[in-house]
C-alpha cells in the first residue's frame, strides 16, 4: 500500500491486479470526508500513536461533538475494512502500521534532509538529485482536498514551507553545478509569490549574472529592496546588500563558504530567535559576544551562524589556550598562516596576523574566551582597530568589555524549543521516542526541561540517558543532576563532557570574594534583592561581588533582583557545606521581618504594590517557613496567613502548617497563642480526616483563652471559615485594637452575615452598608468587595437588577486588580444567578462556567459546586432536564465537606428534586426534598427550612411545608412575612417560571418588602 497526501489525499495497493491507468496502482477510496481526514492525520505520523484528544480535535477543532469518542472508534473500523490497512487500537490512542517510505511526506522530508547535508558538505550533485527527487514528489498543494478539515490549514501550511526550503536549496544546488539561465523562470514565480522571502532574491541575482544579464541582476536588487521597504520598513539583509556590492564591483558572486567552523552531527534545534538576532547584531556591529552561562549552547549557535554568513569565516577554538600569548599564533593557525621559521616572539606573531587580515573582509569566531577574556578583548580590540574589514564574533561567559561590543546574551531555551531539542536528541537514541504524541509524555518531557533550567547541554545529557532509563526514572534523578549527566560525548573536551565539568569550569575562573558569596546565594530560592544579599549573606562589598558573578554568567539579574539557575545552585549548594546556620537563619529571620513590615499594608490602600513585592519573594518567604526555627516558623505563618487568602494559595500553605504543628506538638509556645491558632486553622485546611472534628475543638478552646489578645485583625476571619459563623459580641471587638478601621468595618461586615443567617435581611443589609464604607476609607479592595457582594444580593432579591448587576461589576473589578481567584468565582456566580433570574440564561451559562473554571483552579470544591448547581438551575429552566441532572449531580459529587457546604448541598437536592418532578417522577422528587428537609433541620437556618418548605409545596406535601415553615418561624422568633418571604417568592420563581413569571415574582417580592418596611 502506497500513500500520498502531498497533494489530494491519493492511496494506490500494489496488487497487480488492481493496477491503474497510470501504471501506479489502483487507486482505493477511504470513503467521506471525516475517514478521509482521520487517514491523512494518522498518516503524518505513520508508525506512532497518535493520541485520541488530537484525532478528536483535529477531526472537530476545539468543541467536539457529544460521543466524539465513539464516532472515532467507528472511523477507524471503517478504514480498516474498506482499505485492509493495519490500525492498531492502544491505550493512548491509533496506530496506522506501514513503512514511513511509503507515505510521500515522511519520503519527502527524508530526501529533503539528505540533500540539505550533502549540500552543506558541498556535494552538489548529490545535493541536486535528491532533492529533485524529493520535489518530484508533490502533485499539487498538500491536503488539496481536505482543506475544511480542522488540522489540515496548519499542517498544509507546515509543509510548503518544508517545499520551499527544499526547493530553495535544489537552486543553490543547481547555481553551485554551474545553472543559471534555465533557473530564472521557476525564481520569478517563486517571488512573484512569496515576495518578502530574500533568499529567492539573491538566487535570481546569480542567476541572470552567470546567464549574461547583470544589468537585470542589480534591477532585481532594487526590486527587493524596494518590497522590503514599502512592506515592512526594512532594509535588504547583509547577504543580499553584500551580493549587490560583488554585482556592482563586476565580481562573480560566490556561494558563501564558512572556512574552518566545524560541521555539526545534530540538526540545529531550539535557538532560531536567537540565531536571527545574531545576524542582525552582526550587520551593525564588528564585535559581537555570546554570553551565558556554561552549557547554554554558546558554542552551537555561534557555528550556526557563521555557517550562514555570506563572507569568509575563520573559526578559532581558544578552549585549549592556556596562555593569551598563544592567542595570536591560534589565530594564524586557523587561518593557514605557516610558521616561517623567523619568527618566536607574540609581537612578530601579532603583526604577522595584522599583515595576514589586511584588506580581507572576514568574520572571525573566537569561541571560549572566558578564561582568557583579557587577552582575548586586547586581540580582538586590536584586530577590529586596524582591520575594517575584519568582524568578531566571540563566545564568552562574560563580556570582553571592548567599546562598541554587542552582547546577545543567551536565556535558557523557551519550553517549546527544550522540549523539541529533547525529543530530538531522544529520538536518536531511542527511535520512535515522541511518537505517541500524548500530553503526558509531553508534560514529563517540559518537566524535566524546565528542573534543569532549559539548559542545552543538560537536556541532551539527559536525553540521551533514555537508552537505559525511562523518563520518569530520569525526572526522579534529577535532584542528583550531576551523577544523572555525567555521561557526555567523547569526543567533546572535558570540561564540556558533563554537566558537573560544565559547571566546575565557571567555578574555577571566580575569585575567592565571589566563591565565598556563591554559595550563600543559594539559601535564596526565586532570586533576591541586592538588600536581601546583602543582610543576610554577610560578604563586604556585595553588590560589586555580585556585579562580577552576573558578568561571568554565574548569576542572572532581572529587573534587580539575582537568580542562580538550579543547576549552578545545586553546584554550589555543595559548597555551602558546614555553614548553613548561619546564613539559613538570616535568610528566615530577614523574609520574617519583610512579612511583618508587609501584613498591615495587606488591609490597605497600599495592598496592590505590596501584594506584587510578597508575590516577587513567594519562593523565599516558603522557603524561610521551612528552614526557620519553630518559633520564627510559627511567626512568619501567621503573617503570611492573609497574604496566600487574597491570592488563593491557602492550599500550598496547609501542608507545611500540618508539619509544623506537629513539630510544634499540642501545646501553644508562649507568647505565641494567635500564631499557633493560625497554624492550626491552616492545618485543618488542608486536611478532612477524621481528626478533624478534634481539631476544631482545639481550635474554639484556644480562641477562649481567657485574656488572648488578637493582633491580626483576620484571624476572626478565618476561624470563622474553619470553625463557622461567630457570633459576634463587644468582647470579640476588644480583642483587637478598637480604633484601627479596618478591624471595625471587618467586625460589621461579621454582622452583616450573622444578621443574615438570623433571617433579618433589613438589619444585615444595614450592616454590609456600614462596613463598606469603612472598607472604602481604608482602601481595602477585598473588604469592599467582599461586601458590595451581599449588597448585590440584596439588590437583585429587590427585583433591581441593574443595581445588582451594577454592584457586582465594582467588586469584579476590585478582586481583578487583586487576581483573587476564589472572590472572582463567587461574584461570576452571584453575576450568573442574576443574569439566569433575568431571564437571560445564555449568559448565564457562560458566568457560571467561568466561575467553575476559576474555582477548580484555585483549589476550592465549594464553589465548583456552586457553578456546577447554577448550571443545572439554567438547564432545568430550559426545559433540559437530562442535562440538569448531570450537573446536579457533579455539583454533589465535588461539594466540600465543611460547614459553609451545607447550604450548596441543600440548594442541589432542591435541583435534583425539582428535575424529578418536571420528568414526572413525583416520588423521586420527595425523596431528594426529604434529604434537604433532613440537612436543612440539623443545620437550622430560616431561609434553609423555607426554601425546602417552599419545595415540599411544590410536590403537593402541605403538612410537610407548613411543620418547616413552622419550624423557620421558630428559629426566627416571628411569622415569616414581609422581607422574608422576598427570598420564598425568589427561591419559586428560580424554581419553575418562565423569564417573564421571574420578573412579576421579584416585583411581587419588592411590594411585600416595601409594605414590611412601611409597618415597621
Amino acid at each position: 500500500m502506497r500513500f500520498g497526501i502531498l497533494g489530494p489525499l491519493d492511496i494506490r495497493s500494489d496488487n497487480a491486479d488492481s493496477e491503474g491507468a497510470d501504471g501506479r496502482g489502483g487507486a482505493l477510496d477511504p470513503g467521506g470526508p471525516r475517514p478521509r481526514a482521520l487517514l491523512a492525520l494518522l498518516l503524518l505520523d505513520v508508525g506512532r500513536v497518535v493520541g485520541t484528544d488530537r484525532l478528536t480535535d483535529g477531526l472537530y477543532g476545539g468543541e467536539p461533538p457529544a460521543g466524539a469518542a465513539n464516532a472515532l472508534q467507528s472511523q477507524v473500523s471503517r478504514l480498516r475494512k474498506r482499505l485492509g490497512v493495519r490500525i492498531e487500537s492502544l491505550p493512548a490512542g491509533y496506530r496506522l502500521v506501514a513503512d514511513p517510505e511509503d507515505v510521500d511526506v515522511h519520503r519527502f522530508e527524508r530526501l529533503s534532509r539528505e540533500g540539505r547535508r550533502a549540500l552543506t558538505a558541498g556535494d552538489h550533485r548529490r545535493a541536486a538529485e535528491l532533492l529533485r527527487e524529493a520535489l518530484g514528489l508533490w502533485r499539487g498543494p498538500a491536503l488539496a482536498d481536505l482543506a475544511s478539515v480542522p488540522f489540515a490549514e496548519a499542517q498544509a501550511v507546515r509543509l510548503d514551507e518544508l517545499r520551499l526550503a527544499a526547493l530553495h536549496d535544489r537552486t543553490e544546488a543547481d547555481l553551485a553545478l554551474g545553472g543559471g539561465p534555465e533557473l530564472v523562470p521557476e525564481l520569478r514565480e517563486v517571488i512573484a509569490v512569496h515576495p518578502l522571502r530574500e533568499r529567492p532574491y539573491g538566487q535570481l541575482m546569480r542567476a541572470l549574472h552567470a546567464a549574461g544579464r547583470p544589468a537585470e541582476a542589480l534591477g532585481v536588487y532594487e526590486d527587493a529592496r524596494r518590497t522590503l521597504s514599502d512592506e515592512l520598513g526594512a532594509d535588504p539583509s547583509p547577504e543580499l546588500a553584500a551580493l549587490h556590492l560583488e554585482l556592482l564591483r563586476g565580481q562573480a558572486p560566490a556561494r558563501a563558504t564558512a572556512s574552518g567552523v566545524p560541521a555539526q552531527l545534530t540538526s540545529f534545534v531550539g535557538r532560531s530567535r536567537e540565531l536571527e538576532r545574531i545576524g542582525s547584531l552582526l550587520s551593525a556591529a564588528r564585535l559581537v559576544t555570546l554570553t551565558g552561562p556554561g552549557g547554554a549552547g554558546k558554542t552551537r549557535l555561534a557555528v550556526e551562524s557563521a555557517g550562514r554568513w555570506a563572507g569568509a569565516v575563520c573559526y578559532v577554538e581558544l578552549a585549549p589556550i592556556a596562555d593569551a600569548a598563544q592567542l595570536p599564533y591560534a589565530v594564524l593557525a586557523a587561518l593557514g598562516v605557516r610558521e616561517s621559521g623567523f619568527h618566536d616572539r607574540a609581537g612578530d606573531a601579532t603583526e604577522r596576523l595584522l599583515s595576514a587580515l589586511e584588506g580581507r573582509e572576514l568574520l572571525l569566531l573566537l569561541d571560549n574566551c572566558e578564561h582568557l577574556v583579557e587577552g582575548a578583548a586586547r586581540l580582538a580590540g586590536l584586530l577590529l582597530g586596524a582591520c575594517p574589514g575584519v568582524r568578531v564574533l566571540a563566545t564568552s561567559r562574560e563580556a570582553l568589555g571592548i567599546t562598541g561590543e554587542a552582547l546577545c546574551p543567551l536565556p535558557p531555551l523557551a519550553p517549546e524549543g527544550a522540549v523539541a531539542l529533547f525529543t530530538d536528541r531522544a529520538a536518536a537514541v531511542r527511535p520512535g521516542f515522541g511518537g505517541d504524541g500524548s500530553r503526558a509524555e509531553h508534560a514529563r518531557v517540559e518537566h524535566i526541561c524546565a528542573a534543569l533550567d532549559g539548559l542545552p547541554l543538560a537536556i541532551e545529557l539527559a536525553a540521551a540517558r533514555l537508552r537505559t532509563l525511562t523518563l520518569d526514572e530520569i525526572a526522579a534523578r534529577l535532584d542528583d543532576r550531576f551523577r544523572l549527566l555525567s555521561r557526555g560525548d567523547r569526543t567533546k573536551a572535558p570540561r564540556h563532557r558533563t554537566l558537573r565539568a560544565v559547571v566546575e569550569w565557571s567555578w574555577e575562573l571566580l575569585d575567592d570574594e565571589e566563591r565565598l558569596l556563591a554559595p550563600r546565594l543559594t539559601v535564596f530560592r526565586g532570586g533576591a534583592t541586592l538588600d536581601a544579599v546583602e543582610r543576610v549573606c554577610g560578604v563586604a562589598d556585595a553588590e560589586d561581588v555580585l556585579a562580577s558573578l552576573v558578568e561571568k554568567s554565574f548569576v542572572e539579574v532581572t529587573d534587580g533582583r539575582y537568580r542562580m539557575l538550579d543547576t549552578i545552585r545545586a553546584f554550589c549548594a555543595e559548597r555551602l557545606a558546614g555553614e548553613e546556620t548561619a546564613p539559613t537563619a538570616a535568610h528566615a529571620a530577614y523574609f520574617l521581618e519583610l512579612a511583618e513590615t508587609a501584613e498591615p499594608f495587606l488591609r490597605g490602600e497600599a495592598q496592590l504594590a505590596w501584594l506584587a513585592r510578597l508575590d516577587a519573594e513567594h519562593a523565599n518567604l516558603f522557603a524561610a517557613l521551612r528552614q526557620g526555627d519553630r518559633s520564627t516558623a510559627l511567626r512568619l505563618l501567621a503573617r503570611m496567613s492573609w497574604y496566600v487568602r487574597l491570592r488563593g494559595r491557602q492550599g500550598e500553605l496547609a501542608p507545611l502548617a500540618v508539619e509544623l504543628l506537629a513539630a510544634v506538638g499540642p501545646q501553644a509556645p508562649e507568647g505565641l497563642v494567635e500564631e499557633y491558632v493560625l497554624c492550626v486553622i491552616h492545618t485543618i485546611t488542608g486536611r478532612g480526616d477524621p481528626g478533624e472534628p478534634a481539631l476544631i475543638r482545639r481550635l474554639d478552646a484556644l480562641m477562649a483563652t481567657p485574656g488572648l489578645t488578637l493582633r491580626l485583625p483576620f484571624t476572626l476571619v478565618l476561624w470563622s471559615l474553619v470553625s463557622g459563623p461567630q457570633r459576634g459580641n463587644e468582647d470579640q471587638l476588644r480583642r483587637f485594637r478598637p480604633d484601627d478601621p479596618w478591624t471595625l468595618a471587618m467586625y460589621r461586615m461579621g454582622g452583616g452575615f450573622q444578621e443574615l443567617f438570623a433571617g433579618r435581611p433589613l438589619a444585615s443589609e444595614a450592616a454590609f452598608a456600614e462596613a463598606v464604607e469603612g472598607f472604602r476609607a481604608t482602601g481595602d479592595r477585598w473588604g469592599t468587595a467582599n461586601c458590595l457582594d451581599p449588597l448585590a444580593m440584596f439588590a437583585h432579591w429587590r427585583g433591581d437588577t441593574g443595581r445588582a448587576l451594577a454592584l457586582v461589576d465594582e467588586a469584579l473589578v476590585l478582586v481583578r486588580e487583586l487576581a483573587a481567584p476564589e472572590e472572582t468565582a463567587d461574584l461570576l456566580l452571584r453575576r450568573a444567578a442574576i443574569q439566569l433570574h433575568a431571564g437571560r440564561p445564555a449568559e448565564a451559562v457562560e458566568l457560571f462556567t467561568r466561575s467553575a473554571d476559576l474555582a477548580r483552579g484555585a483549589g476550592v470544591p465549594d464553589k465548583v459546586a456552586g457553578a456546577l448547581r447554577g448550571l443545572g438551575d439554567a438547564a432545568r429552566l430550559t426545559g433540559d432536564t437530562p442535562r440538569a441532572r448531570e450537573h446536579y449531580e457533579a455539583a454533589l459529587e465535588v461539594c466540600a465537606a465543611t460547614w459553609f457546604s451545607i447550604g450548596e448541598t441543600l440548594r442541589i437536592f432542591i435541583g435534583l428534586g425539582r428535575t424529578a418532578a418536571a420528568d414526572g417522577r413525583p416520588e423521586e422528587a420527595r425523596d431528594w426534598f426529604g434529604q434537604a428537609r433532613d440537612l436543612a433541620v440539623e443545620q437550622p437556618e430560616d431561609i434553609a427550612l423555607a426554601d425546602v418548605a417552599e419545595a415540599w409545596a411544590e410536590v403537593a406535601a402541605p403538612e410537610a411545608a407548613a411543620e418547616l415553615l413552622g419550624a423557620a418561624e421558630a428559629l426566627r422568633g416571628a411569622p415569616l412575612a414581609g422581607d422574608l418571604d422576598v427570598v420564598r417568592v425568589g427561591e419559586a420563581a428560580r424554581s419553575r417560571l418562565s423569564a417573564t413569571a421571574y420578573r412579576a415574582a421579584y416585583e411581587r417580592g419588592h411590594a411585600l418588602r416595601s409594605a414590611a418596611v412601611s409597618e415597621r
